[in-house]
């Protein structure tokens, strides 16, 4: 069964590998990060071996991804969709593994198994994890950058289908105005389910572009639309 990975990922590799698919600011640091959709694919796929071959993940097991609008979120999130996973955006003690950062480690204390992200700019590994926590950024770039799913679950965001997903997704970009080539500029969460939808797959799935930035300075935004070539902006 094709996953909500290769649906959205597939269209975009075949058109446009090498241009630029989601760019990652903080405006709070001065960080900017710029993935290709090869790129992002390469981490995704990392992800996903990570989730099934270290933590035993198989198709329909339920991962926990509590994690802010980031470039390396969206990895996680393909990744745990490409191993066939079921994505929750809140703490689950139903969870097969949670993602998290290290300050939401205590909502997951019940998760048998949880991976930290510092979402460091340049994946810099967390500093002083508890005993039994794993530090993504290390161990993720163990695993293979290529990944053959073997399943995929039959809910997929919050015990939503794939092609509910799909569909919603693909209205959102109509509604947003967002079409193939757009450049699209956002600051919204992805929090919840109906957020991630419009603020990053929406994107995806019109095979359009991602300018996400993180701690807007108004003025830094403004600029940003000329030096992005920013075509469809989303309000945060």
């Amino acid at each position: 069964m094709t996953t909500l990975t290769d649906a959205l990922l597939d269209p975009i590799l075949a058109e446009d590998p090498a241009g630029p698919r989601i760019t990652w600011y903080d405006d709070a640091t001065g960080a900017r990060i710029e993935l290709s959709a090869l790129t992002l694919a390469n981490w995704a796929a990392k992800t996903a071996n990570m989730i099934r071959d270290q933590f035993g993940i198989l198709p329909g097991g339920r991962v926990a991804v509590l994690l802010p609008a980031h470039w390396q979120s969206a990895a996680v999130l393909l990744g745990a969709w490409w191993a066939g996973a079921e994505v929750v955006l809140e703490a689950d003690p139903d969870a097969d593994l949670a993602l998290v950062t290290p300050d939401r480690l205590d909502e997951v204390d019940t998760v048998a198994e949880v991976a930290a992200l510092s979402l460091d700019a340049f994946g810099a590994p967390v500093r002083d994890l508890p005993p039994g926590i794993t530090d993504y950024a290390t161990d993720v770039r163990m695993h293979g950058d290529q990944f053959r799913s073997s399943g995929a679950a039959d809910a997929v965001l919050a015990g939503r289908s794939q092609s509910d997903v799909l569909t919603a997704a693909t209205e959102s970009a109509s509604a947003a105005g967002i079409g193939s080539g757009d450049r699209v500029l956002s600051s919204r969460s992805w929090s919840q389910p109906d957020d991630l939808v419009a603020g990053l797959l929406a994107v995806l799935a019109a095979r359009a572009s991602l300018v996400q930035v993180s701690n807007p300075d108004p003025e830094a935004t403004e600029r940003r639309v000329a030096s992005e070539k920013i075509t469809v902006r989303l309000d945060g």
